[in-house]
């Protein structure tokens, strides 16, 4: 099973580098406004996607200009900012709301999460000024249950963001 794991994983890489490379060129560009400027890169992971927040403030090599967004940290963003906003599932009602007041508070910002097909008008991939999709919404290996398991959402999240984080770096050196 690891091995089959392993191969979806390989896959799944491939396919966010070839469908998101225009995606995250541009969220890299968007969040380079904020590195550039006087403003902060505000990173808010719903859920088990808080592991980005972690990485780019804790991990071995920080995001420049990276802070954690706390829910009642909203009215400090100025126009200079931009959020980061990672969630499972482009659906997530709480990504949902926190995008909404974004847009109102006219705060640019990229959303990384799972494009899902909704009735809905708003979700985050319409919401978002850039939306780069995981393309994880459903578990990658059948059991011997027929049951699907191994739910890869971090693992993409982190490859996205390492992907933004290198990119938004070349920018900036060639700035």
């Amino acid at each position: 099973m690891i091995k089959m794991f392993t191969t979806q994983l390989s896959g799944l890489m491939n396919r966010i580098f070839d469908k998101e490379e225009f995606s995250i060129e541009d969220g890299a560009r968007l969040l380079a406004q904020a590195a550039v400027g006087e403003g902060n890169i505000y990173i808010c992971g719903f859920g088990e996607m808080e592991v980005v927040a972690i990485e780019a403030l804790k991990g071995k090599e920080p995001l420049a200009n990276a802070r954690i967004l706390a829910a009642d940290q909203l009215d400090e963003l100025t126009s200079a900012d931009r959020v980061l906003l990672v969630s499972r599932f482009s659906t997530d009602e709480d990504a949902l709301q926190l995008g909404q007041q974004l847009v109102e508070k006219q705060i640019p910002f990229v959303a990384v999460s799972g494009a899902v097909s909704s009735d809905s008008a708003k979700d985050l991939t319409t919401l978002a000024d850039v939306h780069i999709d995981t393309k994880v919404i459903k578990s990658m290996l059948p059991d011997e249950s027929g049951e699907r398991v191994g739910f890869p959402a971090t693992i993409a999240a982190l490859y996205i963001y390492f992907c933004l984080k290198f990119t938004l770096e070349e920018m900036l050196n060639e700035y």
